[in-house]
Formats: C-alpha cells, structure tokens, sequence
C-alpha cells in the first residue's frame, strides 16, 4: 500500500484563546482546586464558529495543496451542529466540492482517525478529503472547562502518492467506558483520571499497536514520531514506556496551547508531527475512546518541501489571548445575557429561497458580464454596470484578495460580540460587496486593510436549532506582512 497516502492537510484553530488562570480565577470562591490547571490557554469558538465553520476553513487550507480529485466527503465530530441534516454536505457545498459522496462519523472520539484509516482502506476507489472538527463543552467549574478545546483537521487521501505514506493499522472496541454524554445532556461525565490512564490507556493501547507493528514489521524503538490522543495524566509517557517507544519519539499534545480538541485532537497533533518529520521516519498514530485504533505511517521525500496553507504553527500562532470568562460563557450559550429589544427578532430562515440561491451563497460565487466585464455579487438578472441581461460568467470570491473600502462600527443594532463592524468590500478583481467584518479590532477597522473571506454563522435561529452560514470578511495579516 505504499502508494496509498495522506497528499495535503490543512489546520485551523479560533484565535478566541481564554487564559486558563482567568477561568480559574472566576472559579476560586468555590472551587480553588482549579489553580492546578491554570497553566496555558484553551481555544474557544467565536460565537459566529462551530464544527462546521471550523472544518470549512481547515478544508480550504488542506485544498490548496491537493493535486488529486476529491470523490468523497467524510465529517467526522463528537459536536455536529446537525443530528439530523448531513453536516459534511455543508462543508463540501461550501468549499466547492460538488459530486461527491458525503458522510458523518460522530459517536466517540476516534470518529477522526477511524475515518482516516477507512480512508486509507478504499483509497483506491476514490481520493477522499477527512474532516475531523470538534467545538468541545465542559460545565462551568469542571476540569473538563479547563481542559477542552476547539480546533478541526482536514487531510486528502490519495492512492497518486504525497507526504506520508500508508504502511497498515489495526483496532479493537472495547466496552471501557471513561466518559459519555447521552443526547439530551450538553456536557459529557468522567470518571476519574487516574483510573483511565492506568486501567485505559496503558492496558488497551499497547495489545493493538503491538498487533500492527508485528504485522508490518516494524520495531517499537523505531517509531520516530508517537501521537497519542492522551492530554492529561501522564498517560502518553507510560504507554510509551510499556511499548519501548523512546521517550523523544512523543508528540506534543498542543494541550496548553489550544486545549482537547477532540476527534480532530490525534489528526491535529499528526499534522504538528508531519511538520517535524523527515523523509523515511515513521509515525504511529494512536486514538483512544471505547478501544484503540492505531496507524502507521512513513514519510516520504516530498515531506521536507511540503508546505501547508495551514499549517499547525500558523494556527497556534494566530491565538489572541482572552481574559474575559464572561465572554467564553456568552459565545458557548452557557448564559443568557440580557440583549435588549432589538435581540427579539425572529431569525427563522426560508429554506426554500435559501435553497434556490445556494450554488450562489455557499461557495459564494459571484457573476461576470460577458459585455462589459463587470463582477457583481449577488448575481442579478441585469447587469450593474451596462444592463447587459447576458447569462454571465461565475467567479468565485472565497478566495479572492480584498480591502475594505468603507467601513462602519455600529454599537446600535444587536450583534452577539458588540460592535457590529460591516463595510463595502472592494475585491481585486473590481466585484463590490457589502458584508460583514469578522474578529477585527478597532485599530484594523481602517479604509485600506487588507481582507481574506471566511466561513461563518450569520444568522442563528436558536428557537428551531438551524444556523444559517455565509461569508464574511476578516483581516488578511498574512497580506499585511
């Protein structure tokens, strides 16, 4: 299976980054024990992101560096926005995939690398783009509020070759039970820590992973890279010691500078060793939940020019520290703060004219006149410019550079992160359009910045459960460099 591998990936991490110290401290009155996990900082969501948004965006980095054709769409995610509407139909309409198979794996924590292991298996009908993406809760006041994070992974399988190839896996479901969180309930229950190192981790993952390196033949002591989806309680460092794994071998868990991200955590922290590695080293990749699964991977020559659109430095170097707890409560929906009258609106979507502009909306595609040349979002039946009523021509804007061109700071209307920053977006190409800033600050707020578009809520019915996404504009730092 040696031409079976992973082509390209692509990372993405909110910027939102809450101290740990700042939720401890709002917790000290009633649980100062929580002094002892304040070290470092969680991601969080911004309150226009979810799975969704995240995967979207970590897509669209991990495209830029595909070479093949994407047959098959899989999302994987303990926190899919939608039980029952398919959530990776979502991602791939609005990064562009049409024609393709789509397909949700949720249910436990190796979703993601269980999606990518069958990725690997039937690799030969079809490339397939991997999503794993997780906006993780944890209840007020609970170490799992401390330790949880945001973050999504996306990576192409492809039988054509790339960075890291495919040697075998190997897995086994085990009824061991160390947290859960039935339909209805919003945040998980654990048992103790200790308890699932010792009894978990230390006895289930060594059997299996022993298990595939036999069966590839390959030595312990030869892994150069272990990623191991374990972010508290030593556990990484006793199954590698159980497994003769040198002790260097272990990946960062990224744990004190994003959090526990989830199913995308073990892809995520495989990204981080894809970054690191060398032609011919081998990655053994582990997820743990209900069982094991294990991977086993070999770089190849093309790792050391490849280079990711969005890479796992990039994201973590995005962060902006947070120290307003209140703000993480609001952005989650665990409080239900007091917006005013304006906040009453009923925010029900038409589904049916939703529907009949999607190919336009999702992929946010706009319409070039075939007389005058002129580029207008949305497409209208006449032309702006010279009323040419031609069918005319689609571009995609997703992607296309912009700057603002007015802009406006409004403290009036309700908007869930005040102010609500909007402008006229003037794109390179000459389309103009009016859209909505997202995680800009006041000193980027400026006539001239440069801009980038992203994938976001726009809208959230919260009385019927529907979200509706569109595109905004957020800052380009990568341009202003």
């Amino acid at each position: 299976m040696a031409d079976i591998s992973i082509s390209s990936y692509g990372v993405y991490i909110p910027s939102n980054r809450m101290e740990r110290s700042a939720i401890a401290e709002a917790h000290r009155w009633a649980v100062p024990s929580l002094k002892g996990l304040a070290k470092g900082q969680k991601a969080f969501c911004n309150w226009d992101e979810d799975s969704i948004t995240m995967a979207v965006e970590a897509a669209r980095g991990c495209l830029k560096g595909a070479t093949g054709s994407v047959g098959s769409v899989v999302f994987a995610s303990t926190t899919p926005v939608y039980s029952d509407l398919q959530n990776a139909s979502i991602v791939a309409n609005a990064v562009g995939l049409d024609k393709v198979s789509t397909l949700d794996a949720t249910g436990s924590l190796r979703s993601g690398i269980s999606s990518l292991i069958n990725a690997f298996e039937r690799a030969a009908a079809s490339d397939t783009l991997v999503l794993a993406s997780d906006n993780r809760l944890g209840q007020p006041a609970s170490t799992q509020e401390m330790e949880y994070g945001s973050g999504a992974v996306a990576l192409t399988v492809s039988k054509a070759g790339g960075i890291a190839n495919y040697l075998g896996s190997e897995s086994e479901a085990v009824a061991f039970v160390d947290h859960f969180r039935a339909p209805d309930k919003p945040f998980d229950y654990f048992w103790e820590a200790r308890w699932i190192r010792d009894e978990g981790y230390v006895k289930i993952v060594p059997p299996v992973v022993t298990r595939l390196l036999d069966k590839v033949g390959v030595a312990a002591a030869d892994i150069k890279h272990f990623v191991i989806n374990a972010t508290t309680g030593g556990a990484e460092a006793a199954v590698a010691r159980k497994l003769g794994i040198a002790k260097e071998a272990i990946v960062g868990n990224l744990f004190a500078q994003c959090g526990d991200t989830g199913a995308a955590h073990p892809l995520i922290m495989l990204a981080s060793a894809l970054e690191k590695a060398a032609p011919g080293d081998l990655i053994l990749v582990v997820g743990f939940g209900a069982g094991c699964d294990a991977v086993l991977l070999r770089a190849t020559e093309q790792v050391s020019q490849y280079k990711a659109a969005a890479s796992v430095a990039s994201a973590l170097a995005a962060g902006r520290s947070d120290t307003h707890y209140m703000r993480l409560l609001s952005f989650t929906g665990q409080i239900d703060l007091d917006w005013g009258m304006r906040s009453e609106g009923d925010q029900k979507t038409a589904l049916t004219e939703s529907y009949r502009s999607n190919d336009m909306l999702s992929p946010f595609v706009g319409g070039k006149c075939q007389d005058c040349g002129q580029i207008q979002f949305p497409i209208m039946p006449m032309c702006v410019n010279c009323s040419s009523t031609k069918p005319v021509d689609q571009v995609p804007l997703a992607d296309a550079p912009a700057k603002i061109m007015t802009c406006t700071e409004d403290w009036l209307q309700y908007y869930p992160a005040p102010p609500l920053c909007f402008g006229l977006v003037q794109f390179d190409n000459g389309a103009r359009v009016m859209m909505e800033f997202a995680n800009i600050t006041k000193e980027q707020l400026v006539v001239g910045m440069p801009l980038r578009m992203v994938f976001r809520i726009k809208e959230r019915d919260d009385k019927r459960g529907y979200s509706r996404y569109f595109w905004k504009a957020t800052p380009n730092t990568a341009a202003q460099g």
